[in-house]
């Protein structure tokens, strides 16, 4: 038999907002069968993974502190994905953004100020949109491939976190060990309260889901930018330049991402170590595409993503499971839901067999 794959002329508006519920039903069919394959009772293991991390107060602060910097990044990725502008090196922008932001509350000459807080979120905003204008320059000058640039460019962010924690920026007093001095108090978000480690960054998160949804959806810019995506031909006859919509889609992920490494410097680490980030930058890349690139759906993602971090956290120390079952996770879904828009989109059709010729 032969098969073929054709293109739907009219793609089921209802199944692309179910198709991530359906991918996220999936993976926990999928999670069981990988449980029970491992000798874990299915049904245990999920409600460990799932449920357990938000049974109290604290696994609830947990789970908002981690969704804020994954959906602050995921609003940023969106604008740039929805003018098909690939920024795949958020985690490197996140780590440039959590080194500036550091380099500002460590040396900034008056540690007491309450201008060293703002001046560190500047910081932090554009040394991720610097790092971003690289691979921006690269694709509206040269033609080359965003999707390698910025790759590149976060093994070597991570390289000179490294060597900073190592050598110059190490503390003398931090028993050998890779990591910064203790950001002063004037450095850090407050708190909501003493018990809990989730701050008031989260406005600064819900702010750009805000913005991110008055951008995309009810702005004439945030338009043109979508036609340059889905019709690039299009988008220059109305005299909307592509070197322009790369600009500002990556320097829009760049800014998000870098403020999400000043949110995790000044928030729950306070300090900067090679740990900075357990790959926020990449999860934001799925997060983005669960929430359809949608400022709000971009949240319910995120909420998602995180608990999927903190669920993990729960079995490797409630089972012994392995720290990768995060990881493991984030593919089933990404595996999952294009498979579902695959399925959306095209389909297969079985294409009959040529008639023989008559003798």
């Amino acid at each position: 038999m032969i098969f073929r794959i054709e293109k739907r002329p009219a793609p089921s508006a209802p199944m692309r907002v179910l198709a991530p519920a359906v991918a996220a039903v999936l993976t926990l069919a999928a999670g069981a069968v990988l449980f029970a394959g491992l000798g874990y009772d299915p049904a245990a293991t999920l409600a460990t993974v799932f449920l357990e991390p938000l049974s109290d107060l604290n696994g609830v602060s947990e789970w908002l502190l981690k969704a804020s910097p994954l959906i602050l990044i995921g609003c940023g990725l969106a604008i740039g994905f929805r003018a098909n502008v690939w920024n795949i090196g958020a985690e490197g922008q996140l780590i440039a953004g959590a080194i500036a932001a550091t380099g500002v509350g460590l040396f900034f000459p008056a540690p007491e100020s309450p201008l060293l807080l703002p001046l560190m979120l500047a910081a932090g905003m554009a040394a991720g949109m610097a790092w971003a204008a690289i691979p921006a320059f690269l694709r509206a000058r040269m033609n080359t491939s965003e999707i390698l640039v910025t790759l590149m460019l976060t093994y070597v962010a991570t390289l000179f976190l490294s060597w900073l924690v190592h050598g110059p920026w190490r503390d003398p007093a931090g028993f050998n060990y890779p990591q910064t001095a203790l950001l002063p108090p004037a450095a850090m978000w407050p708190l909501f309260a003493d018990a809990y480690r989730v701050n008031v960054s989260v406005f600064l998160t819900a702010a750009a889901v805000v913005a991110t949804w008055l951008f995309t959806d009810r702005s004439f810019l945030g338009y043109r930018m979508a036609v340059s995506g889905a019709a690039p031909l299009a988008a220059r006859y109305a005299g909307f330049h592509e070197s322009a919509a790369v600009w500002m889609g990556l320097l829009a992920g760049g800014a998000a991402a870098g403020a999400a490494g000043m949110m995790e410097a000044a928030g729950p680490l306070g300090q900067l170590s090679p740990q900075i980030s357990p790959g926020y930058g990449f999860a934001a890349i799925i997060v983005a595409f669960i929430g359809r690139l949608n400022a709000f759906g971009i949240v319910l993602g995120g909420l998602l993503m995180s608990l999927l971090f903190l669920g993990g956290e729960a079995a490797q120390m409630s089972l012994g499971l392995s720290a990768a079952l995060t990881r493991i996770f984030q593919g089933l879904l990404l595996f999952f839901l294009l498979a579902a828009d695959f399925f959306i989109f095209y389909r297969v059709v079985r294409v009959p067999a040529p008639a023989r010729r008559a003798p």
